[in-house]
């Protein structure tokens, strides 16, 4: 078995951490992951300031009521763009001393070359699990849905085809036919859509959210939520 081959199956009889945005994607790739695999917390990179999650813009205390309603602990960090690397590197040498021996991410398309996960997870020892690698994105979407996750569209850029009316509705079979339809990849792996998990096969308990008011930067639209 080639290196980039395993990729799909490393998290198979491992201990692993996973890298976690809250959104559809890495919530996806940690329940296949879990399957096979033994969970032992989620990564969760932070901007400078500690308010908002890298990634998807979440506030960690929505982060952690996620992580609290799947029974994992949060492995997190503060960083800038710059320190980004040598942080995120940190949380795995951690998470390896705690057991795990594999990273998973919830990437879809990555390269078999030049891929960033699988540099830094080897200068931490650990080696890389994408479960949704090269999957289809529908089939990705579909699979979602069919397992009863339920996640609430929390980004829009309003250059690729989003609205602002797109903010806070659910995934659901026919949306993803009206996404299509639009000409919007099912998955926003163009960077069209993010989206926050508050239900789902992982969770004990629904994740209660209220929405607060649209907030609009540049070609982006974003809709705040706060625990309620």
């Amino acid at each position: 078995m080639t290196e980039t081959t395993g990729w799909k199956n490393n998290a198979q009889d491992h201990r692993f951490i996973a890298s976690f945005s809250g959104g559809k994607d890495s919530v996806l790739a940690l329940y296949k992951a879990s399957q096979v695999g033994q969970a032992i917390g989620l990564i969760v990179m932070l901007e400078e300031e500690g308010q908002r999650s890298r990634s998807h813009g979440m506030p960690p205390e929505l982060i952690q009521a996620q992580a609290d309603s799947i029974g994992l602990p949060v492995y997190t960090a503060a960083a800038s763009w710059a320190e980004y690397e040598h942080v995120f590197i940190g949380l795995l040498e951690n998470a390896k001393n705690q057991g795990a021996e594999v990273l998973v991410t919830g990437d879809l398309d990555m390269p078999e070359h030049g891929c960033w996960h699988d540099q830094v997870t080897k200068k931490a020892g650990l080696k890389l699990g994408m479960p949704l690698w090269e999957m289809n994105h529908r089939q990705a979407v579909d699979e979602f849905i069919n397992l009863g996750f339920i996640t609430m569209i929390v980004t829009v850029n309003l250059s690729l085809g989003m609205t602002e009316e797109d903010l806070g509705r659910t995934l659901t079979y026919e949306y993803v036919q009206e996404l299509e339809a639009r000409g919007i990849d099912p998955c926003g792996e163009g960077g069209e859509f993010h989206t926050t998990v508050i239900d789902g096969p992982l969770f004990k308990q629904p994740i209660h959210v209220r929405k607060c008011s649209i907030v609009r930067d540049g070609d982006y639209a974003f809709l705040p939520l706060e625990l309620a």
